[in-house]
């Protein structure tokens, strides 16, 4: 059957690679499938790229195949593959934080939109396509996975007033999107806390920015520019970063305050 796609994608990288390794652990498609839990017929059609694979299909290859990963991490590249480019670098050093300590000065942050404010959002840069703003939608709804994945990070999201305040796209678009964050902060691994606009100036207001903890420690952090975020991993830098984190944290609400205020807001909106 002739296979679809570029030979270079990281699709066709995958399916190659779980040839090889099924053919060198010498097994079946019918007999991975069994071991996998998958059908037969699954196990073909990501073969033969015309179908992706999903995480649980990654996965369940690496433990039939005894590959420590290798599958599961050539998935999350092959996600990655619409994202912008300058992107890619920090989504993977995202998936192996432990803790993430996000400050978000005007929007929402990625992890915590919805489809309709994101796609809202995307649909404003300059003679971006319709299938680019899919694109870009589609690793974004991806990337927030690692909240809900077995061992999420704890993750802490300082946001200013101005981020519940500001509409984006529709009154419906932004209830939906505060309701979201309500539900999101129910969770025992994050935390939602709201830079109130009486704080008046101070240094959060230069930028958002997200910090990547391994151990206790920052190893990573992106940073927000236009036209394009980098990913940062230079030890002063982070710390420099770190410093500011908590002195804008200094002048937050508490967790169950900064709450209310989202809640007057969805009220407001009503």
């Amino acid at each position: 059957m002739k296979e679809t796609g570029s030979p270079q994608s990281p699709h066709a990288f995958f399916a190659a690679e779980l040839r090889r390794h099924r053919e060198a652990a010498r097994l079946s498609q019918r007999a991975l499938a069994s071991r996998m839990g998958f059908s037969e017929s699954l196990v073909a059609m990501v073969e033969t790229l015309r179908r992706p694979p999903t995480d649980d299909f990654a996965k369940a290859c690496d433990r039939a195949l005894n590959l420590d990963g290798t599958m599961t991490r050539l998935y999350v590249a092959m996600a990655w593959d619409k994202a912008v480019a300058h992107l890619r670098p920090w989504l993977d050093e995202e998936e192996d934080a432990e803790a993430l300590r996000s400050w978000e000065p005007n929007l929402v942050p990625g992890l915590l939109q919805t489809e309709a404010y994101a796609r809202a959002m995307f649909s404003t840069a300059p003679a971006i396509t319709s299938e680019e703003v899919e694109d870009r939608l589609a690793s974004r709804m991806r990337r927030q996975s690692i909240l809900h994945r077995y061992k999420p990070p704890m993750v802490t999201f300082l946001m200013d007033e101005a981020v519940i305040r500001r509409r984006v796209g529709s009154a419906e678009i932004m209830r939906e999107q505060m309701m979201l964050l309500l539900e999101i902060a129910e969770r025992s691994n994050v935390t939602i806390q709201i830079v109130p606009y009486d704080t008046g100036e101070h240094c959060g207001l230069a930028g958002g920015f997200i910090i990547a903890e391994r151990n206790g420690a920052a190893y990573a952090a992106y940073t927000d520019a236009q036209p394009n975020g980098r990913t940062i991993q230079h030890r002063q830098i982070l710390a420099e970063l770190s410093a500011r984190y908590d002195t804008i944290r200094a002048g937050v609400l508490p967790f169950k305050q900064s709450l209310r205020l989202i809640e007057e807001v969805v009220n407001q909106s009503g």
